[in-house]
């Protein structure tokens, strides 16, 4: 198997897992804040457990560390905002404007890495961005709309941001096992968080740790191991592709499991990144 079609396999896998987590954030009741402390914290044991089984320690450099905490930090506060969006708009309204992020990442991949756009990737890329668009005209009909809904956007577009600073180091990490940089990131998750956790506010039952303990073991020690692993195989551009995959997912879920109807537009948006992604991979793969 080539390195490129295993990291299309994993980047893959990562965000068809990710486009359920806002089912399981809000199964969970809780808070944003303590939500990602809690993911956090069994992300921590998973990925410790992952690096454990697959001999994965080691004593990461001076800079390679301060470039993990860097990233940590970007994706904790990422996690924080996207979740709090979830209660501003809809799930599949959140995660679609969330999902502008392939743009800024790509942004990024030509400032920093030197990579060329074509015509075709951009192309592509512009008929995912419709659908997005379309996504997000059609909110009347996402199912609920709770506090500002223009916040609510704000927030997932700054999540989005960070998400594309986190990408962009886990890609300079590249010599870095995936898990590793992953722990460490959780790591300063629960360092960050640990103050502001309201832990007079636990969970009393078995069934309700069952949300916080999939956000940590799925979520995020298994999709964030399969990600990175992803991340540091791909150009750019063709992960911006496959992230589109994401919203998707999370729209389907949206509907089966929280019983929010989609909008015709709505549908139709999805067809167009679908569209978009696929034809962003193929544009990938043949070169600038």
């Amino acid at each position: 198997m080539s390195p490129t079609t295993r990291g299309v396999l994993e980047m893959g896998s990562a965000m068809s897992l990710l486009g359920s987590i806002g089912y399981f954030v809000l199964l969970s009741g809780l808070a944003p804040l303590d939500v990602v402390f809690w993911r956090c914290g069994f992300g921590l044991l998973t990925l410790a457990l992952i690096c454990t089984a697959l001999g994965l320690w080691r004593r990461p450099s001076v800079p390679e560390l301060g470039l993990a905490v860097l990233g940590g930090v970007a994706i904790v506060l990422n996690w924080v905002l996207l979740f709090g969006a979830y209660n501003r708009a809809s799930v599949a309204v959140a995660t679609a404007v969330y999902n502008l992020q392939p743009f800024l990442l790509m942004g990024l991949g030509v400032v920093f890495f030197g990579e060329r756009l074509s015509a075709a990737r951009l192309a592509w890329v512009a008929l995912a961005f419709a659908g997005v668009l379309l996504i997000v005209q059609a909110r009347p009909s996402a199912g609920y709309v709770g506090g500002s809904f223009t916040l609510g956007v704000l927030m997932a577009l700054a999540a989005a941001a960070l998400w594309a600073v986190a990408a962009v180091v886990a890609k300079r990490l590249s010599g870095m096992p995936a898990p590793l940089i992953a722990l460490i990131q959780v790591g300063v998750g629960v360092l960050m968080l640990a103050p502001f956790a309201r832990f007079e506010a636990l969970p009393q039952t078995t069934l309700g740790w069952m949300p916080l303990v999939v956000l940590g073991v799925v979520h995020t020690g298994l999709m964030y191991a399969l990600m990175y692993a992803g991340v540091q195989r791909l150009p750019t551009a063709l992960q911006g592709g496959l992230s589109f995959l994401y919203p998707v997912v999370a729209i389907g879920v949206d509907r089966l499991a929280l019983g929010h109807a989609l909008a015709p537009l709505q549908w139709l948006g999805a067809a167009a990144i679908l569209l978009g992604a696929g034809g962003l991979v193929r544009a990938s793969r043949r070169g600038p």
